[in-house]
């Protein structure tokens, strides 16, 4: 008898007692139709002894009816809607639960099919890890469907990524099949946000390195699925550093008690802290934190709780209590991520409500800047967002609101779009990282006076592009510290230079020696070496030339910014993307090294976060190519997108 089993038999209090101290697990599978998503769940659940003898019963009616393996068919344990079993397709998002002896699990079987890729977004949204699955057979492998399932994943900011490399036994368990996947999978993923990614051979339908090794796959050396599920990290994903509680309700029973009830949103808070009301910015301090099982001395996410305060300050329903020491932006204008689910499409001018944690206010989107082809990751214009569309937007609200970068606070860099007047959720959007507010202001978003006139050119661009024979263009090349990027740009200078093309490279360090000798190596001062680097490229491309620029770049919203000034129709993006090791093997100014020391304490890839682009024109890697040939490979797009 398993130590579960002895405890519900003699002790049902103490096993209850020991199940509420599990660690929750959310997940969600995704993949293409017909990858093996529900059949992967229903094996999960019938091997951890979940589905119980009724449903078993149940199962063996159905699949007769609607299987598709010939015995009984557990992909049917999770295709509840009528129309998935007779299509063989999971259509809507079904949520299931299932326990070990370590963990508590929820999962979130999602669709496959490109149709429903907003109920794909809805199910991702509250997950922990995602499980993607890829089809191993030779006409299947990393597909569309794949790669748009994992921009979601990444959009939505899921840390771990688990890729389930199913039907090995299909292609007898090949090794070379199972490298080749992940060699293709890894190379589309450079370009995504997934900093911990695992692959396992897995057959599905037959239980294969699910629970236990498979002797089919001896050279595989890694975890089973569910091992893995157990023990991946994810305590530290949760942000215990910045509280941030949305006042949901409150609660005045009597005269005597006056409390604030809602979720930790992110944070912790003790009894005896000071606190700050947002919108109001009224301080207090905490009182007492109250619970259904008695007071406690400390709380954190994701506890449901209620707060009550030593002062009489007035807070209500959708206002925020922070800390004075640790503000979220308060403001009114925002950009966002937006995944429309509405047949209507989304207009920009169009009044909604904007549900922002317990918060709703009217606005509008001010500027659709581009959709994202969730195909190929390329940035389109487009007038308007249509249904499972994803797009980069400008907000108007009516009234401020207090928030975080999505990729910060999941829970206050969120929200949702509601019709005014059917009042159904049309879309859900993810706040883009903006500086905090006690960092000084971005020049990006502020507006040159209306006095001013710029000066009209007598040379037409068609004249410039007739001399120079060549049509202007930024080339920026990305990456971490010494990854390469100004070698690779003084090479391609030189090869256009020789072919005769009008041509000027410019870089980060050159530019701090003069135009931006003010600034130093914050985030915030990066993002403005990069904006008056930007208003430099564009003068160069308004005379005709080709920039060729060289900038860590740290930070994907700066990289777009830049190419809003630049001109989106003539920026290309360049990742130069080289592993640590080798960075620091041609680390020649020895700026690694003197991050370890101290001596430099804001470095891109070491103290600072470096964000990939998550859709660049090209990759570059001088760890396996030379610095010609990446240079080539530069000069190559500038000729395949008709610049030269």
């Amino acid at each position: 008898m398993s130590h579960q089993s002895e405890l519900i038999a003699t002790d049902i209090d103490a096993y209850l007692k020991e199940h509420e101290r599990k660690e929750m697990l959310r997940f969600l599978t995704c993949g293409s139709v017909d990858d093996g998503k529900s059949t992967l769940i229903g094996r999960l659940l019938y091997e951890s002894k979940m589905i119980y003898e009724d449903q078993l019963e149940a199962l063996e009616v159905d699949s007769k009816k609607f299987g598709t393996t010939g015995g009984v068919d557990l992909a049917l344990t999770t295709d509840g809607l009528k129309a998935e079993r007779e299509q063989g397709i999971t259509i809507d998002v079904a949520y299931r639960y299932f326990s070990t002896t370590k963990r508590k699990f929820i999962i979130a079987d999602t669709p496959g099919h490109e149709q429903y890729t907003r109920n794909m977004a809805t199910g991702a949204s509250t997950c922990d890890l995602a499980i993607i699955l890829i089809d191993a057979r030779p006409d299947h492998g990393v597909i569309t469907q794949t790669k748009r399932h994992s921009f979601i994943v990444s959009l939505l900011g899921i840390k771990h990524v688990l890729i389930a490399v199913n039907k090995m036994d299909l292609v007898d368990w090949s090794e070379e099949r199972f490298e080749e996947i992940k060699r293709d999978y890894r190379d589309f993923a450079t370009r995504l946000d997934m900093p911990d990614q695992h692959f396992i051979p897995i057959s599905a339908l037959n239980g294969d390195n699910l629970i236990e090794r498979s002797p089919n796959s001896p050279w595989y050396e890694g975890s089973t699925l569910m091992h893995h599920l157990e023990n991946v990290h994810i305590a530290s994903d949760r942000n215990l550093i910045d509280f941030r509680y949305p006042v949901q309700y409150v609660n005045r029973p009597n005269l005597d008690f006056r409390g604030f009830c809602g979720t930790i949103a992110s944070g912790k808070v003790r009894v005896g802290d000071e606190v700050m009301a947002l919108p109001s910015k009224r301080k207090s301090r905490v009182e007492r934190i109250v619970t259904f099982d008695g007071d406690l001395e400390e709380a954190f996410c994701p506890q449901a709780v209620t707060l009550t305060l030593e002062d009489e300050i007035d807070v209500s329903r959708g206002d925020m209590l922070v800390r004075p020491d640790n503000l979220p932006t308060l403001a009114n204008k925002f950009e966002a991520t937006v995944v429309w689910m509405a047949d209507q499409p989304l207009l920009p001018g169009v009044e909604y409500l904007i549900k922002h944690t317990t918060h709703v206010v009217s606005g509008r989107v001010s500027t659709l800047r581009y959709r994202i082809d969730v195909n190929t990751l390329h940035r389109e214009p487009s007038p308007s967002l249509g249904l499972n569309e994803i797009g980069r937007c400008k907000f108007d609200l009516s009234e401020p609101i207090a928030m975080d970068g999505y990729r910060a606070n999941r829970s206050t860099g969120a929200f949702i779009i509601i019709d005014r007047l059917t009042n159904i959720t049309v879309g859900a959007g993810m706040i883009l990282d903006r500086a905090s507010a006690t960092e000084k202001q971005d020049a990006w978003d502020v507006e040159a006076s209306e006095s001013l006139v710029a000066a009209a050119s007598a040379v037409t661009p068609e004249e410039r592009s007739a001399r120079f024979g060549q049509k202007p263009a930024t080339v920026l090349l990305t990456g971490p510290p010494a990854s390469g990027k100004s070698p690779i740009a003084a090479a391609v200078e030189r090869l256009l230079f020789d072919q005769g093309r009008a041509v000027v490279a410019i870089d980060g360090q050159t530019l701090r020696r003069g135009l931006s000798r003010d600034l130093g190596f914050s985030l915030t001062d990066r993002s403005e070496n990069l904006r008056r680097a930007a208003e430099v490229a564009k003068t160069i491309n308004d005379a005709g030339l080709i920039t060729v620029a060289s900038f860590v770049a740290p930070q994907e919203e700066v990289r777009q910014k830049a190419a809003e000034v630049v001109g989106a129709e003539r920026f290309l993006v360049v990742y130069v993307d080289a592993p640590e090791s080798w960075r620091r093997e041609h680390d020649e100014q020895g700026v690694y090294a003197r991050a370890v020391s101290g001596e430099i304490t804001s470095l891109a890839g070491v103290s600072l976060d470096y964000e990939p682009p998550v859709n660049p024109d090209l990759v570059v890697k001088p760890a396996e190519k030379s610095i010609e040939e990446c240079a080539a490979a530069v000069v190559k797009l500038l000729s395949d997108r008709g610049v030269i």
